[in-house]
């Protein structure tokens, strides 16, 4: 039965902030647009007029599919062919959500978002709910069908093993230009050693291919060793053009407010790099080549226009 035109615009104007929602529990744009759907399919079915508060019953039911779907996903992970990384969203898409505040900024980071894949679905939907959109823990106790203490003590869990991981320095969009250029002339100057002075001593890279385009099993780990990796990736070679689809041109952007080389053949993304930058150094690289989850990143990236990329490659 179709819904009057009233309840449909109530859904829509909803639409935004429950896309963001789903994207950080989920860390999959298409799976947050999948969750999203079937909400407004639950919303059509319901007997709206006794829904008392349309925004609190919509996140309910969005948490409550993004919690039976992360439960499915980590059993899907364990088969994952490599590294699992989160999906890239390129700056200026709104799946991003809030950013007003450093919380709702981190909560989306790509350093963030492969940390929640650590958390008990409870805890990433506490946290989430908590740091990201501010919901007091009253109402995520009732979205979550948990006592508000429960709420608190989750949140508190969380955020401890969140922040075991690294201490993230925030940059603007100027500032991540100059860091991705300059981590870019390192990488393309023939040499080790001006890369490793950008890296920390424990830096990491990590790739996924989703077994679909060669990405390392392993992570690297080491500045070192990484730097070697890097050299060698930035180094051309007719294999790796032929591997790409063409000419690569190599840009400066932000993904997930991150600093981030995004490489582009014929208008087609077919890699983000995402910069963990911290006040040591580069401690981290998240670099994702699968086709399946540079498909939003495309669209994003045919929709603005970049300028002329920093070189062509390979």
């Amino acid at each position: 039965m179709a819904l009057p035109v009233s309840d449909v615009e109530r859904f829509e104007a909803s639409r935004p902030r429950l896309e963001a929602i789903a994207y950080r529990l989920l860390g999959s744009a298409s799976e947050a647009e999948d969750a999203v759907q079937e909400t407004y399919l639950r919303w059509q079915a319901a007997d709206i007029a006794r829904v008392e508060v349309p925004e609190a019953w919509l996140t309910k039911v969005l948490t409550n599919l993004c919690l039976n779907q992360l439960t499915s996903a980590r059993a899907r992970r364990e088969t994952y062919v490599g590294q699992w990384l989160p999906e890239p969203l390129l700056a200026g898409d709104p799946m991003l959500g809030p950013a007003d505040t450093a919380e709702q900024r981190e909560s989306v980071s790509f350093a963030v978002l492969a940390l929640l894949e650590r958390l008990s679905p409870s805890e990433r939907a506490v946290y989430v709910l908590r740091e990201a959109f501010g919901y007091p823990h009253r109402e995520i106790a009732a979205i979550l069908d948990l006592t508000e203490a429960a709420s608190q003590q989750i949140l508190h869990r969380a955020k401890k093993h969140v922040a075991e991981g690294r201490t993230r320095t925030e940059v603007d969009e100027a500032a991540a230009r100059r860091v991705v250029e300059e981590f870019l002339a390192a990488a393309t100057s023939g040499r080790t050693e001006p890369l490793v002075r950008l890296l920390t001593a424990d830096a990491v890279s990590i790739g996924d291919g989703g077994g679909k385009v060669p990405a390392r099993a392993k992570a690297f780990e080491g500045a070192r060793a990484v730097a070697t990796f890097m050299r060698g990736l930035f180094k051309p070679g007719k294999a790796k053009r032929a591997l790409a689809g063409g000419t690569v041109a190599v840009h400066a952007g932000t993904a997930n407010g991150d600093p981030a080389v995004v490489a582009v053949v014929d208008g087609r993304v077919i890699g983000v790099m995402c910069l963990e930058i911290t006040p040591e150094g580069i401690a981290g690289f998240r670099n994702q080549v699968n086709p399946d989850k540079l498909e939003r990143a495309t669209r994003r990236w045919a929709a603005a226009d970049h300028g002329e990329p920093l070189f062509h490659a390979f």
